[in-house]
């Protein structure tokens, strides 16, 4: 997206790489969903009161979500969200950009860019796309069983007593 496009749209060129709090929830809601993954359903209102997330900005993270294949709804009595996949299957670096777009920490980063005549002799551009080299390697090799690990883990450490 050109620049003046950008600024029209309300986003600067830095703007790409930012995890919002719809994100943040997004991620905090797979995680939960993860760490409770084969228990059942799991309604919004627990949801929301364990991740201490607005019910309202919940209810449209959640429907979001649902419409990228990462969470299904029950309705009923019984009915919640649970996870659509094994959280093995599911990327870190996957849930970010389907809520908040692309993990390039500048526009001009992007393979296809073409909104700037200075972009094949700008400095900046080739340590920028290693940034985000290093940014999609890390978020594209870890999937929330490895965070479920991890949160299990850290739940040890806090639970040693002497």
């Amino acid at each position: 997206m050109p620049a003046e496009q950008m600024r029209q749209a309300g986003k600067t060129l830095s703007e790409e790489m930012k995890i919002t709090y719809k994100g943040d929830y997004a991620l905090k809601a797979i995680l939960d969903l993860s760490l409770n993954y084969g228990r059942g359903v799991a309604t919004i209102h627990d949801l929301a009161k364990r991740l201490d997330i607005p019910l309202k900005f919940l209810e449209q993270v959640l429907l979001e979500l649902k419409r990228g294949g990462f969470v299904e709804s029950r309705r009923g009595k019984i009915g919640g969200y649970l996870l659509s996949r094994h959280p093995a299957e599911i990327k870190l670096g996957e849930v970010i950009r389907f809520v908040d777009g692309p993990i390039e920490p500048i526009i001009c980063v992007g393979k296809n860019y073409s909104g700037c005549g200075d972009v094949y002799k700008c400095v900046f551009r080739k340590i920028l796309r290693k940034v985000t080299e290093a940014a999609s390697s890390i978020v594209n090799n870890v999937d929330f069983e490895d965070l479920v690990n991890q949160v299990k883990k850290n739940k040890q450490a806090f639970d040693y007593n002497i």
